[in-house]
């Protein structure tokens, strides 16, 4: 998994590519944590993810979250097969998706 971020003043945009899951998902955590504070719109571009696992979404609930106390968050770029784990665990209620 890879992570790259382009901050806009109080906007950041987090591109993620690869896999999400047991073995990467702490290391995205841990990430966001530092990188969430001051920042009112998170935006997350999943155009290169291939994989999300439960590990990964709670890594999504959490920075839905953290954004839902300070700003707003949306998901972009989602696929088809990422989306379709994100309806089957209801993740399309709570979660902004842009298609």
């Amino acid at each position: 998994m890879n992570v790259k971020e382009r901050k806009e003043g109080e906007k950041a945009i987090v591109s993620v590519s690869g896999r999400i899951d047991t073995a990467t998902a702490p290391t995205l955590l841990e990430y966001l944590k530092t990188e969430l504070v001051g920042v009112k719109e998170l935006i997350l571009d999943f155009q290169e993810v291939e994989y999300v696992s439960s590990a990964g979404l709670r890594v999504i609930l959490y920075a839905q979250k953290t954004m839902s106390a300070q700003g707003s968050m949306k998901l972009i770029n989602v696929s088809p097969d990422i989306l379709e784990v994100l309806e089957l665990t209801g993740f399309t209620e709570v979660l902004d998706i842009a298609q």
